[in-house]
């Protein structure tokens, strides 16, 4: 059989060899790649000759239509090339395009296999110049297939997205704005996944120069790309030193690792809230599972995808003094990005009168004394209530095993009040301290309550290979396997310990001279104090904190002593700086995902570094003067 690929550069094989010279003879070529690509792939002797000889006269057209057709029905076979009543009708099993097998692929929905069949232009660098009706043709397929193969890349880019892996979404949305520059799903798809990689500036170049080449062709984006854009607009600007660039590309030196072994339960959280939106039902998903498993980053990807979604979105990270702190939950939305929601404002005034009496913001925009408080329990389901009419809304309570009692109530309340809206609450939790509140949440889910619960396990050796040859992709086969095995041992499938380490290998770090395993049976993370740690861990950490900026050394220092939360005035005292030098070190910090943040002040991504960074990095003289300038 003759395999023909047309996606790209035309390739033709037989029976996996190199087909004859004559079958490349162009207009041979072209012949047969028409007759592939027609309906019932059928032609008239005549409609042949006009589309690839009309510039012969007829008699000379004629003979040189039977040539090709007795070139080509020597190497197809007798029976596969037909010729009667005036028709030319090629067997379907004659030759194989690739372009039949994409079409296959696209009506199945596999994207990602039909994607990987698009090499360039439909018969790139293939001409008949003197064939002007075919040329005409040729024009129209290409760009035909170049819409379809754009669109291919777009849902190809949807699909990463929708995993976790952002680098290679990037890459197939600028793959699909290169065959299509004004594609508006192309630069959507491309500006989400630079956004969701922290590269806010990057995604909004992307848009201006998609704006320059729409404006050189006449034209505007769509409602929906310009509203994608003021929504990057509103993220996050990482304030970074140029030592620490905001690249997606960067490897394991940047200690931002992609999200692998993830993806199921990244899909599961994203269904739940696209039903939410489109069904407007309330719902509620748990991440649970064991310190460092990675619930706080799996909880902020679906964040990130809300927020660019449309959905209003404030993030509480709660620490073990909370418990004690009532309210302190509800306090902690509301300094988040409650305030900034459309549609507040609508809420009725004692909701707003009781977080203005609490929070000097909420003040600020409303007022004070206009109308009678009203519990901050009842407020709170009556600001979303309101926020819900104008948009979606995703309220994410990080640690929620140490969120308040009053809180946590308060919480699940609002989900049963506001049962028919766009309402989604996420709660990472560990297993201990139970809590008897989640407890109940997640018997319900699934029964009365919409939504999922997601129990995180550690990294099995797949995912520990992918992330190796994310770090080093200049190691081996053979050298990943062996580093992946190593991490399985020192990081126990821990992927916060396993990017430490990789992280560290990537700046220089040999294993091979370091010792010892972990964990210690029936111990957690949280459970492991930093010398039960293996030493290829502790040595990881010490290299990253090295690798850190000096300011942002000096202020990681001070929040490791300071407790579990601190907040930004508390640094300012402690290390002396302030204004743009603190929070730029700060912004290094969360980009390196040492630190996290929500309203109310930072605290370490993980209890055990934090201890390991006190412990290791500090003397004691060091340790007592971040002390008396924080009591001074």
């Amino acid at each position: 059989m003759i395999s023909c690929r047309t996606l790209g550069p035309v390739e033709v094989t037989i029976d996996g060899g190199a087909p004859p010279p004559e079958l490349l003879w162009r207009k041979n070529l072209a012949l047969l790649v028409y007759l592939a690509r027609s309906p019932k792939r059928t032609r008239t002797r005549d409609h042949l000759i006009g589309l690839l000889w009309a510039d012969k006269p007829e008699s000379s057209a004629r003979h040189s239509l039977r040539e090709a057709i007795r070139v080509l029905r020597r190497i197809v076979g007798e029976e596969q090339l037909q010729t009667e009543h005036g028709q030319v009708r090629l067997a379907n099993d004659a030759v194989r395009l690739d372009t039949d097998e994409f079409l296959s692929l696209e009506s199945a929905g596999d994207w990602s296999k039909a994607a990987s069949l698009i090499g360039g232009e439909f018969l790139e660098g293939f001409s008949v110049p003197d064939a002007s009706t075919f040329e005409d043709w040729l024009a129209a397929e290409r760009l035909a297939w170049r819409r379809r193969a754009a669109s291919a890349f777009v849902q190809q880019a949807e699909e990463f997205l929708r995993r976790g892996s952002i680098r290679e979404a990037a890459d197939a949305a600028l793959r699909a704005l290169d065959l299509e520059a004004s594609s508006d799903a192309g630069i959507r798809a491309a500006m989400k996944a630079l956004a969701l990689a922290g590269d806010r500036a990057g995604a909004l170049t992307s848009y201006e120069e998609f704006l320059t080449r729409l404006e050189q062709l006449g034209t505007a984006p769509d409602p929906e790309t310009k509203e994608l854009a003021q929504r990057v607009r509103r993220e996050r600007e990482w304030r970074l030193p140029d030592e620490v660039p905001v690249d997606a590309a960067r490897g394991a030196e940047s200690r931002r690792a992609p999200l692998v072994g993830r993806e199921a339960e990244l899909e599961r959280l994203l269904r739940v809230f696209q039903d939410c939106v489109q069904q407007r039902r309330a719902a509620a998903c748990v991440i649970e599972g064991d310190s460092g498993l990675g619930k706080s980053r799996l909880a902020e990807e679906l964040l990130g995808r809300a927020r660019l979604d449309g959905a209003a979105a404030a993030t509480v990270r709660a620490v073990e003094a909370d418990l004690q702190a009532p309210l302190s939950g509800i306090l902690g939305f509301a300094r988040g990005g409650l305030l900034e929601a459309p549609g507040l404002a609508a809420a009725a005034p004692p909701a707003l009168a009781a977080f203005a009496a609490e929070v000097p913001e909420w003040a600020d925009r409303f007022g004070r004394g206009r109308a009678t408080p009203s519990p901050l329990t009842g407020a709170l389901s009556e600001a979303l209530r309101a926020i819900t009419e104008e948009q979606p809304v995703l309220l994410l309570a990080d640690n929620a095993q140490w969120l308040d009692r009053d809180s946590l109530l308060a919480l699940l309340a609002a989900a049963r009040d506001l049962a028919e809206s766009s309402l989604l609450l996420v709660f990472t939790t560990q297993p201990e301290p139970s809590r008897p509140e989640l407890d109940d949440l997640r018997s319900r889910i699934g029964r009365d309550t919409a939504g999922t619960t997601v129990v995180l396990q550690p990294l099995a050796t797949a995912a520990l290979r992918q992330l190796a040859r994310w770090a080093v992709p200049t190691y081996t086969d053979a050298e990943v396997d062996r580093l992946a095995r190593r991490l399985a041992v020192d990081s126990a499938g821990v992927p916060l310990l396993a990017v430490e380490l990789l992280h560290a290998v990537a700046l220089g770090l040999d294993l091979g001279t370091i010792t010892g395993a972990w964990p210690e049976p029936f111990k957690t993370l949280d459970q492991t104090l930093p010398g039960e740690l293996p030493d290829a861990v502790v040595a990881a950490i010490r290299v990253g904190f090295r690798r850190l900026t000096g300011k942002a050394q000096q202020v990681l220092a001070a929040a490791a002593v300071l407790g579990d939360r601190v907040e930004v005035g508390r640094l300012e005292r402690c290390t002396g700086q302030s204004g743009d030098r603190l929070f730029s070190a700060l912004d290094e910090l969360e980009w390196q995902r040492w630190l996290t943040a929500d309203p109310r002040g930072y605290s370490f991504v993980a209890r055990i570094v934090r201890d390991v960074v006190e412990r290791d990095m500090l003397t004691a003289g060091q340790r007592q003067r971040i002390l008396d300038a924080d009591l001074g």
